[in-house]
């Protein structure tokens, strides 16, 4: 199943394996068993270091394609039932590695807590092959299970466990269920994860708070282009710099096709997310992954909270955190997640294959998601509220060309239906004759925009009452030393291009504020230092 440029790559990749990786697949007979047994030797000839077995360890597998990892003879806590490639392949590649010895990617922060966790948690994650988030959520739930022997994670290939899918109501990718209740679904990142976690069992009170790393130049909140570009060019003045990011990527991640990067004529948002993130490892760049702010205290010095219970100290902050999807607002939307309502029809499109769906917007995203749609779906019909659609005139003219995608224009969609805790239609109104019109459907995609990420900034900076950080020409805020570029500002055209250049301008503006007060500000962080330890020695 893996051509040869793929084994000599990972024979290099398994190199310098520390531990012993033995994969344990379940005995028993299955259509795929021949197809997954194959796959899995095939890793095995990579490395001495990695053997194979097939061994009669029920419960803890649950089918005869189901198969664990062990590393030197110890249960890693890490499941597969199904064969993991197609975006998942990497998934299996990183368990490998991690189990054998590699570094984990989790910040040590987040691995103390998740170390100190006492509570037996069972995930089990539902995937698809071809969900571009998937890895992510697969991947974190894996360094959970290697960081507490309390902790095991179960990859499932909802393709091939289709009984499972149906009696859990399963519509959307990935599906987390924990102790076998429903924990997360639909587009869900590491962090969310770990907050979810963290209220399960809180960290104690006298877990360290203040962070080890020394007063930082700039800190930058946000992974995405805005955020990746701010990091680079502070680092490549010298400077000191934090990124901080509930994912790298951001919504660009999310993004299939990218055509409009000048000099990129064709990426997508997964390989341009890779790309950003090794360039942010040709700097000295401390990156802080799968962490959110929940507060800064804004002073000479800024105090950044994490959501880890860590603080951070920075003579500038840059705000970088984007965007997510906007939501419509009508009754049946947030009850139907993961039920027929969804965000991504990358991830959640094939649950609806030859049925009936509609897409709620008719801008870029709106009319891409349609034509992504429409090779998989019976039917498309397109939403949008205004009289005319908003996308480019080649994407309109694309989806007018399909046979299955119908375009309504100016309606207004009023609720969301479901039966049997599936939606089953759509009800919207012509916004010319008023018409109320009850649509039968399967699935309801999402796509009208986005809200800006800065809830966390109430009384930090000033922002417009749609919630965009409001800032001048050079990034500056209301706040002195605080900057903000991006998706998540009152910039107008929200595009990965000019996030990049105002994350530069970002950059830039706050150098010229370290350069003319670098020293005063050194000097007040000496003087808290002083009034804190005395303090502690009063006390």
């Amino acid at each position: 199943m893996l051509t040869q440029d793929i084994l000599d790559t990972l024979k290099s990749y398994t190199a310098n394996m520390q531990k012993t990786v033995n994969f344990v697949l379940q005995v028993g007979e299955h259509e795929k068993k021949a197809a997954l047994k194959s796959f899995l030797k095939d890793i095995t000839s990579v490395s001495e270091k990695i053997t194979f077995e097939e061994r009669d360890y029920a419960p803890h597998l649950r089918s005869p394609i189901s198969f664990l990892i062990e590393a030197d003879g110890q249960d890693s806590g890490i499941r597969f039932s199904g064969i993991p490639s197609g975006h998942e392949f990497n998934s299996l590649i990183l368990a490998i590695l991690q189990a054998s010895g590699t570094a984990l990617k989790l910040d040590k922060s987040l691995q103390n807590l998740i170390q100190n966790i006492s509570t037996p948690l069972k995930f089990e994650v539902f995937i698809s092959l071809s969900c571009h988030n998937c890895p992510d959520v697969v991947q974190a739930l894996n360094q959970f299970a290697l960081l507490n022997p309390n902790i095991n994670s179960e990859m499932i290939d909802g393709g091939l466990f289709q009984e499972v899918i149906e009696e859990r109501d399963i519509q959307g990718v990935p599906s987390v269920y924990l102790n076998g209740a429903l924990f997360a679904n639909g587009k869900v990142t590491a962090a969310e994860l770990i907050e979810k976690l963290m209220q399960i069992e809180p960290p104690a009170e006298n877990s360290p708070q203040d962070s080890q790393l020394p007063l930082q130049d700039v800190t930058v909140i946000g992974g995405g282009p805005a955020g990746v570009s701010a990091a680079i060019y502070s680092a490549r003045k010298g400077l000191k710099v934090t990124l901080i990011a509930d994912r790298l990527g951001g919504q660009v991640k999310d993004t299939m096709g990218i055509e409009n990067l000048i000099s990129v004529p064709k990426t997508t948002g997964p390989e341009l997310t890779g790309a950003m993130q090794a360039h942010l490892n040709e700097y000295d760049i401390t990156v802080k992954e799968h962490l959110r702010v929940s507060n800064i205290q804004q002073d000479d010095i800024k105090t950044i909270e994490l959501t880890s219970g860590e603080k951070i100290f920075s003579k500038t902050v840059v705000i970088a955190t984007g965007a997510k999807w906007r939501e419509l607002g009508v009754p049946g939307e947030k009850e139907n997640i993961g039920n027929g309502v969804a965000y991504c029809p990358h991830c959640d499109g094939p649950f609806f294959k030859n049925k009936d769906v509609a897409v709620i917007g008719g801008g870029n995203s709106g009319i891409e998601a349609a034509l992504d749609l429409a090779g998989i779906v019976k039917s498309v019909t397109v939403f949008e509220y205004l009289s005319e659609l908003k996308a480019d005139k080649v994407l309109v003219e694309q989806a007018e060309a399909k046979a299955n995608i119908s375009i309504l224009k100016n309606v207004a969609t009023k609720e969301i239906k479901a039966t049997n805790g599936k939606v089953s239609s759509i009800v919207y109104q012509d916004r010319q004759t008023e018409e109320v019109i009850d649509l039968a459907l399967d699935g309801v995609f999402v796509q009208i925009g986005l809200v800006p990420n800065s809830t966390f900034l109430n009384g930090v900076v000033d922002t417009t009452r749609f919630g965009e950080v409001v800032i001048n020409e050079k990034c500056e805020t209301s706040a002195k030393g605080i900057y903000a570029c991006g998706d998540v500002t009152t910039v107008p055209y929200k595009q990965i291009v000019v996030s990049m250049g105002e994350g530069a301008k970002a950059s830039l503006a706050a150098f010229e504020y370290l350069l003319a007060n670098s020293e005063s500000l050194e000097a007040s962080y000496s003087q808290n230092k002083t009034e804190e330890t005395e303090t502690k020695k009063v006390a």
